[in-house]
């Protein structure tokens, strides 16, 4: 009986193996599919998301004076089909939007009479609009080229300007704008020194690892201006991104320090200017920016427009923008006003709300820029603006951390760039050296 339930268990355990085996078997001739499917897939090419092993793609530019209906009828298409087509990208992009030298590509078939698969139409450097023409009907969508970020790092010291030596630097101008964004408040950088330097972490975003897009952040920065250092720890507080100095105050004051992001001041705050035009003294309770005519005039902090109007022999186009119950500040002489803003409209800090003009009594483009304090009319460079919320208490450990992470990076990323740099000018000296042999 013992000996009968043995070979029972030997039958089942032997059957066991058998189908462990034949599943075994299976699963690794499905992986093995798997894997050469993958891999094929990995031999092919694509462009725009689109599978062109078999397919010819062209390209081509937006010349002076090409409309959407002109292009498509150059393509072969007639007027009926053309505007099918146009009725399909109208949503993704405007016809009244295409810009000269903007790309487009057809994707065609190999044959001897080619066929049109599909249109590409590029908005930018990133994003287009595909036209997949392979049905009887017409599908149009949107995508993006696919982006990827890197960390990289600059250093510089000032000798010029800072746009100069970033170029020297061989990194990418927009970062000036990106620092003097976060340092807005910190450091005027219309009166950077000689000696001023920076160093900072940033991730740079690039298409095929190869084609510089854009500056998708900075992560860390340190600005040492007049022989003050400045520090700029990126940290998230309330869903909210900022950037903090080492004591964890948040270097976003309520408002900005400028309307303008390129300016001259032509006037300053006083209480008896010589007006050019009335030829008399009098009080000019604000401060006059020279720019060029169309340049953006962005509102210094949240608000609410409580005034949009015009007045000719005075302030021309004007905006007024009640941000407290203390604060209210003034834009005048614009050229115009920006999409959507009204009175009543809720403007964010930064929003563009007009343009520099002349109109009112104006001898020349500017923005006349007023501050007033309760009520009363105050001097817009030299007012102090309380700062943003600070880190909280709760959360200072995870900043303290974060801030040390930074710092060290910024120190690490320096060494590794010394080195190449130490290590490069060897090399350019034994070059020299051997020529002189």
């Amino acid at each position: 009986m013992l000996k009968s339930k043995m070979n029972i268990l030997a039958g089942i355990g032997f059957s066991l193996f058998l189908l462990f085996f034949y599943l075994s078997c299976d699963i690794k001739g499905g992986n093995e599919e798997e894997e050469n499917s993958v891999e094929n897939e990995s031999n092919s090419v694509f462009r725009y998301g689109i599978c062109v092993d078999s397919l010819d793609v062209n390209h081509f530019a937006i010349e002076r004076g090409d409309l959407l209906s002109s292009i498509l009828s150059g393509l072969g298409f007639n007027s009926n089909y053309s505007e099918q087509i146009a009725r399909k990208i109208e949503p993704y992009y405007s016809a009244s939007k295409l810009q000269i030298g903007n790309p487009y590509v057809t994707i065609t078939s190999q044959d001897s009479l080619p066929d049109i698969k599909y249109l590409v139409f590029e908005k930018n450097r990133t994003d287009f609009v595909v036209v997949d023409l392979n049905d009887e009907e017409i599908i149009a969508y949107e995508s993006s080229k696919p982006i990827t970020l890197k960390r990289e790092y600059a250093e510089g010291t000032i000798t010029s300007s800072l746009w100069n030596t970033l170029v020297d630097a061989g990194a990418p101008v927009l970062l000036a704008l990106k620092l003097s964004d976060i340092f807005a408040w910190q450091i005027d950088f219309f009166d950077v020194k000689d000696g001023d330097n920076f160093r900072l972490i940033y991730d740079a975003a690039y298409i095929n690892d190869t084609t510089f897009v854009d500056i998708a952040s900075i992560e860390g920065a340190v600005f040492t201006h007049q022989g003050k250092k400045f520090k700029a720890i990126p940290f998230e507080q309330d869903s909210i991104r900022e950037y903090f100095d080492e004591k964890g105050n948040s270097l976003r004051k309520a408002f900005l320090k400028s309307p303008l992001d390129f300016y001259r001041i032509s006037s300053k705050f006083s209480n008896a200017r010589f007006h050019p035009i009335l030829k008399r003294y009098r009080p000019h309770h604000g401060v006059d920016y020279a720019a060029p005519a169309g340049t953006p005039v962005k509102t210094i902090g949240d608000g609410l427009v409580v005034e949009k109007a015009f007045q000719r022999n005075g302030a021309g186009n004007y905006i007024k923008v009640k941000h407290n119950a203390t604060y209210t500040t003034t834009y005048m002489h614009l050229s115009g006003f920006a999409k959507n803003i009204e009175k009543g409209s809720r403007v964010k800090q930064g929003d563009i709300i007009g343009y520099v003009g002349s109109t009112g009594l104006s001898t020349g483009p500017h923005l006349d820029f007023r501050v007033h304090k309760n009520n009363q009319p105050i001097n817009p460079l030299t007012m102090e603006a309380p700062p943003s919320l600070p880190i909280k208490e709760e959360m200072r450990d995870s900043f303290i951390l974060v801030q040390n992470r930074v710092l060290s990076e910024l120190d690490s990323m320096r060494q590794v760039r010394q080195y190449y740099v130490s290590v490069s000018d060897s090399v350019h000296q034994d070059i020299e050296n051997t020529s002189l042999m």
